[in-house]
């Protein structure tokens, strides 16, 4: 379990989640729980094929089936002259890299309108929209919708695509590469750096591609008011801002003519963060029919149509001294977007870190992004970190087991040390803070490493093979930079803080409650925290990038002094004393010298609103240990221990930052040994198209985790947070293929590909058992 630091005030302290109380009784509102009176439901008709024109769309046979409303098709959306989705995928942050396109220029995204004219370019896109009465009569009448295709080559792998002779996703722009940039350290001095290394260690590596699979799939009601022509839509999302005004392009409203409402929200990772087609469908069809229209996905569309994440292909080598110090790195990254660019962000965060937290002096970067013939991708928990923190984490084995120094000692003669923070790492980012030595020695004190050999040499007597890992690990929160608080003293005696960040399970009624209390020397049950309705937030950053306590946090302590400064002038009205006489301690105003004083809860009404901008990012870090035990006859791989150190600045609620370590390594295992979106390269068919093919993790095969907090804060904002919900996934995929390679070392495994499944391990096995019989042979 974590170990928490001494707290006096409610900052620190491991409370248990307000919010629980009301998700456990069923009291939640999530997005299908939304109905209005005399709704009509949607369905959505989806592109069996790969790539393919829309010769012709034959909808007379569902128009004409009992309590069909309406079909509306591509051609209907742009008769109604309907806007593309503007997802703005190119990452703008000040920090951020500057991506462009090939040769220089504007990055050509693709646009994603809400039912295609033209062509399908996955499978899984919707190309029409049944209205009806019932959800089961849409869906019957959406089996009566004809579509004529004319099927074209495709192309969805990631490396292939990238190949001038791949088929064209877009017709557009001459090759599927939309990205291609270079970052980091001079050319010249990289190419002299590895011309003078002792050795030179370089691999390739594909980290597949996931889905989210949060546990409540995507849901969204639409309603128009023809009264006052407004709009409003119920639906989960990471920010219900970015939702409306993206949204009101699309259909051209003014912004204040549409509300979006998105309260509680079962599971996001960044899945939701973007804008989908359904939600401007149900709410454009809302219009056009004068009646609310509702859509819920079922899981087998959430594996064809949700937003996924990962997939990346890179080529990385590290170059090393005689004494085992990393000299340069090289790097060559390939991101998939697939069929149009909703988030480059992946690419852009994660090609900032390949270095991860060693000191190498010169890195250099090639940052590409290819569309192919399959589901957008999008910023997935830890939003490109965990692909080149595996890759650097992996390579740095490889490098100690070519070079015979201990795997610990080569990391620990590399990272960086505490004494040169803020460290400015070969691609311009500003390590704020962290003590990475120290987390390493923690988590292998935690994991009980020199405790090892006795446990390997006990499973050997079973005939099992018992390996372990380790890696290190930093990533970036940086995130929308504007966020706004305001706070209103309410007259059943509490608080209500309103912000715009969303909350998918991160706790934020609790962790917030938790600043605001301390600042105002208030109970935490004395706060009440509102958030997910723009008719209610006038401004809200979202939830995305680790933000939300870094940004909302700081607002929410800045809106609590203006909030006590103007109680100071209230309380001397109210009291008939100076306001410089007033104090303010406990929740209370106190005229100096004098025993008159007044409640801060008592002075109804009051309000203040504070907006507040931080550009500068911070960098979560920490270490992790893993043990894996294996067996060689079946490649079935069970995880016996994991131990975490994690460095998320100062914790506001540990209990809460443990849970989201628990969730975070959870993913990331789950993506080393199970996870993976398969597309058959042959069809351009999904494979894993039910829970029955997709393999998410089950409680049973995860450990037990030893957590601990190494609590470093940030000087970049005056919590000295950092970040607590991505560091448990950024390193997990690392630290378990590492493991999972040092229990098959003895075998002759040098390496193996994600997901670990116990098929691709015992095939590993075979074929290194194999391959050494024709060396003694």
């Amino acid at each position: 379990m974590t170990t928490p630091r001494p707290a006096s005030g409610p900052i620190g302290q491991p409370l248990r989640r307000k919010e629980d109380d009301r998700l456990l009784r069923g009291a939640g509102r999530f997005s299908d729980d939304f109905s209005l009176p005399g709704q009509a439901h949607a369905v959505m008709v989806r592109s069996p094929h790969p790539h393919a024109r829309i010769v012709a769309i034959d909808a007379d046979e569902a128009r004409a089936a009992p309590g069909v409303l309406a079909v509306f098709t591509g051609a209907d959306v742009a008769g109604d002259r309907l806007g593309a989705i503007p997802h703005n995928p190119v990452p703008s942050n000040r920090y951020d890299l500057k991506l462009r396109a090939p040769g220089g220029g504007a990055i050509f995204v693709g646009p994603h309108w809400l039912l295609p004219a033209d062509k399908a370019r996955h499978v899984g896109e919707a190309v029409a929209m049944v209205v009806a009465e019932t959800a089961a009569g849409a869906e019957e009448a959406a089996d009566g919708v004809r579509v004529t295709w004319g099927p074209l080559p495709f192309v969805v792998d990631t490396a292939e695509a990238a190949e001038r002779r791949a088929p064209a996703v877009w017709d557009e722009v001459p090759t599927n590469v939309c990205v291609d940039a270079a970052f980091g350290s001079n050319e010249a001095a990289v190419d002299a750096a590895f011309a003078g290394a002792a050795r030179v260690v370089a691999r390739d590596f594909h980290v597949g591609r996931v889905s989210g699979v949060p546990i409540e799939p995507r849901s969204a009601l639409g309603a128009y008011d023809a009264t006052s022509g407004r709009c409003v839509l119920y639906a989960g999302s990471g920010g219900a801002f970015r939702q409306r005004r993206e949204l009101a392009e699309v259909l051209g409203l003014d912004a204040d003519r549409l509300r979006v409402v998105s309260l509680d929200v079962g599971g996001n990772f960044g899945t939701k963060n973007r804008v989908y087609v359904e939600y401007g469908l149900v709410l454009w069809a809302a219009m056009r029919l004068g009646r609310p229209v509702k859509y819920t996905a079922t899981r087998a569309e959430t594996l064809v149509s949700d937003y996924q994440g990962r997939d990346l292909v890179t080529r990385v080598a590290l170059a090393l001294d005689a004494h085992g110090r990393f000299l340069a790195l090289r790097a060559d990254n390939i991101s998939n977007v697939g069929a149009r660019a909703v988030s480059f962000s992946p690419l852009g965060k994660g090609s900032a870190l390949v270095t991860g937290n060693y000191d190498i002096p010169v890195a250099r970067v090639r940052s590409r992004a290819v569309f192919t013939n399959t589901v957008p991708t999008q910023a997935y928990r830890s939003s490109g970190r965990p692909e080149v923190i595996f890759a650097i984490e992996r390579l740095i084995d490889l490098a100690a087991e070519e070079t015979g120094i201990d795997r610990v000692e080569l990391r620990r003669r590399n990272l960086i040390d505490e004494a040169k923070m803020p460290y400015t790492n070969p691609f311009g980012m500003v390590y704020d803070s962290g003590r990475y030595a120290q987390s390493m020695a923690l988590a292998m004190e935690l994991a009980d490493w020199d405790g090892f050999g006795s446990r390997r040499d006990e499973a050997r007597a079973r005939g099992a093979l018992l390996g372990r890992g380790l890696a290190n690990y930093v990533e970036s929160s940086v995130g929308t930079p504007r966020e706004q608080a305001r706070m209103i003293v309410c007259s059943r005696g509490f608080v209500e803080v309103v912000i715009g960040t969303q909350s998918a399970g991160q706790g934020h009624e609790t962790s917030f409650a938790q600043v605001a209390a301390e600042r105002l020397g208030l109970d935490v049950e004395s706060i009440h925290v509102l958030l997910g309705d723009t008719d209610v937030v006038r401004f809200g950053g979202g939830t995305h990038s680790g933000r939300s306590m870094r940004m909302a946090g700081a607002v929410i302590a800045l809106a609590a002094d203006d909030l006590i400064a103007e109680g100071k002038r209230r309380a001397a009205r109210t009291l008939e004393a100076a306001e410089a006489d007033i104090g303010y301690a406990g929740g209370r105003f106190r005229v100096a010298g004098t025993d008159r004083g007044i409640a801060l809860l008592e002075l109804d009404g009051l309000e203040v609103a504070r907006n507040n901008e931080m550009h500068e990012p911070v960098f979560p870090n920490g270490c992790h240990v893993c043990e894996v035990e294996v067996n060689p006859e079946t490649g079935g791989v069970s995880l016996r221990r994991y131990a975490a150190v994690d460095d998320v600045g100062r914790a506001i609620n540990p209990l809460i930052v443990e849970g989201q370590t628990h969730g975070g390594i959870v993913q990331g295992m789950g993506q080393a040994i199970c996870e993976a979106c398969v597309v058959d390269p042959a069809s351009g068919q999904t494979l894993t198209g039910s829970l029955m093919d997709y393999a998410v993790p089950r409680a049973a095969d995860v450990p037990a985790f030893a957590t601990r907090l190494n609590e470093v804060p940030s000087p970049t904002n005056p919590l000295g947070v950092k970040a607590g919900g991505e560091g448990g996934t950024t390193p997990a995929l690392a630290v378990v293929v590492n493991a999972i390679a040092d229990a098959l070392a003895p075998l002759g495994v040098t390496d193996i590909p994600m997901p670990t499944t116990p098929h691709a391990i015992w095939r590993a096995i075979r074929n290194a058992r194999a391959w050494l019989q024709t060396q003694q042979g």
